[in-house]
């Protein structure tokens, strides 16, 4: 099953780093951001600090899930990272159940679902690539923008970009 834009996303349950349990459900009547997202990659650090920057202006309207699903992270490594990095709820996907359902690709690879639980917006962050080291334009930031000014995202999906996520060791 392919998850479409426009339509609503199943519920998933997955542990944050303390071993507690969160479903996507609790979260409904808040714009979710679900980020895949690696404690090794240079590019969810980078993309990491936009977000959390992004995340303290939108004052509790927004919540972010970043989730763990690197079979070659271990959850010593994951807790440094997280703490270092103040990143405020991380879920362990430990057996990538959750990225094959979003069909996530790459870390980071986000996901915007809007306060009823309907996916408006899939890809990256920003417009950097690799011919492309400085971004210019913030696809995530736009999107949740527009849902937390009540309009849909101009744009709905781009192509993801950072590093491929480890599904086999």
């Amino acid at each position: 099953m392919s998850l479409e834009i426009n339509q609503p996303v199943p519920d998933f349950e997955l542990p944050d780093l303390d071993g507690n349990l969160h479903r996507l459900s609790d979260y409904r009547g808040k714009i979710v951001i679900v980020n895949f997202w690696s404690c090794e990659c240079p590019h969810s650090e980078r993309t990491d600090k936009a977000m959390m920057a992004m995340l303290v202006q939108w004052r509790g309207d927004v919540e972010m899930l970043s989730i763990a699903a690197n079979r070659s992270e271990n959850a010593a490594a994951l807790r440094i990272a997280a703490d270092a990095r103040r990143l405020p709820t991380v879920l362990h996907d430990a057996q990538c159940v959750v990225a094959d359902l979003f069909e996530a690709q790459t870390t980071p690879h986000v996901f915007v679902i809007d306060r009823d639980g309907t996916l408006r917006y899939r890809g990256s962050v920003d417009d950097m690539t690799f011919r492309k080291r400085t971004p210019t334009r913030f696809f995530l930031d736009e999107a949740v923008e527009s849902l937390v000014e009540g309009r849909l995202p101009p744009l709905t999906e781009s192509p993801a970009y950072g590093c491929a996520i480890v599904r086999e060791v």
